[in-house]
């Protein structure tokens, strides 16, 4: 159970759900025209399916991840990260690739549970699509590095995880809830996007050597180091700046700003990346940026339940 823990990577799990709480929370904020009160359009069932399919989402693109990587020698003793399972033996191939299969099932088990709290028997439309990017969303998932095309080996990683665990899962989830599209959203929707590409960024900036090596062509592989640094920078000081552009839209007052506590470790981390010289120092970081992400999330959350609603429902 503890490889399988492992291979699951718990650590990237906070980073995966943090466009999910942003756009529950958002909604919980925001009711729609046609509702009553906030708590109308939010659904603490849909909530609860939301976060499982996008852990469930995040858990078997780390299996494959590990699959590929491993079946193809991209993990091997070059690699400076933390050794992965079929890498270390600790899991066999044949082994991850049944996890791989039951956690595919069990993620779209939990998809279509949770088109069917948004929809119900209604907007069957709206069922069709949602049902679609599920199925893109876990075959993009095991796609990443798995297989003779797999993208990540042709720097689309970045594209994959901006797409799915910043536009959909922030944007997606809300309109689960309000079934309508709200652009200002798109703010910290695009930010999520950025400071989890720039979690991948780190990981493949750490494993640059060995991903070149190995004829994995990441972003960082294809522009090198001194250039992924500065596309570094530009994820995350985007994100920060977006947050905050999304706070003046919306007219927060100033002890509504809070979530920029969340934006110390981020200034340290950007402090950490500036000065490093050696990759293999860069691997705490990318906890660090996850979790300081999962903190704004939180705290911008925080931001609309206890202060935007109260002005909605009395306005």
């Amino acid at each position: 159970m503890r490889h399988w823990i492992e291979a699951a990577r718990v650590r990237t799990l906070p980073l995966s759900v943090s466009g999910i709480i942003v756009g529950s929370m958002y909604a919980l904020a925001y009711p729609t025209d046609n509702v009553l009160t906030p708590t109308e359009v939010f659904n603490w069932q849909l909530f609860g399916f939301a976060i499982l399919t996008t852990l469930g989402l995040q858990i078997l693109s780390n299996f494959a991840n590990d699959y590929g990587d491993g079946i193809k020698g991209t993990d091997n003793e070059d690699r400076v990260g933390p050794k992965r399972a079929i890498q270390s033996g600790v899991i066999s191939p044949a082994a991850m690739k049944r996890a791989m299969i039951i956690t595919s099932v069990l993620t779209f088990i939990s998809a279509v549970l949770l088109i069917y709290f948004a929809f119900g028997k209604d907007h069957i439309v709206y069922s069709l699509i949602f049902l679609v990017l599920g199925i893109l969303a876990i075959a993009s998932a095991i796609r990443y590095t798995v297989g003779n095309t797999a993208y990540g080996y042709h720097g689309y990683g970045d594209l994959f995880v901006f797409i799915f665990f910043g536009l959909v899962s922030t944007l997606g989830v809300n309109f689960l809830y309000s079934q309508q599209l709200d652009f200002e959203l798109c703010l910290p929707a695009i930010a999520i996007g950025f400071l989890s590409v720039g979690v991948l960024n780190l990981n493949n900036m750490r494993d640059e050597e060995s991903d070149r090596k190995s004829g994995k062509n990441t972003i960082v592989v294809k522009i090198g180091g001194a250039a992924a640094k500065k596309y570094h920078f530009f994820l995350v000081v985007s994100a920060m700046v977006l947050m905050i552009a999304f706070a003046i839209l919306n007219n927060f007052q100033i002890d509504q700003y809070i979530f920029v506590v969340a934006y110390f470790p981020l200034t340290s981390h950007l402090i950490t990346v500036y000065r490093n010289k050696n990759p293999k120092l860069l691997d705490p970081e990318l906890k660090k940026l996850a979790i300081s992400t999962f903190i704004l999330s939180i705290l911008l959350s925080l931001c609309l339940i206890f202060f935007l609603s109260d002005l909605v429902v009395n306005s």
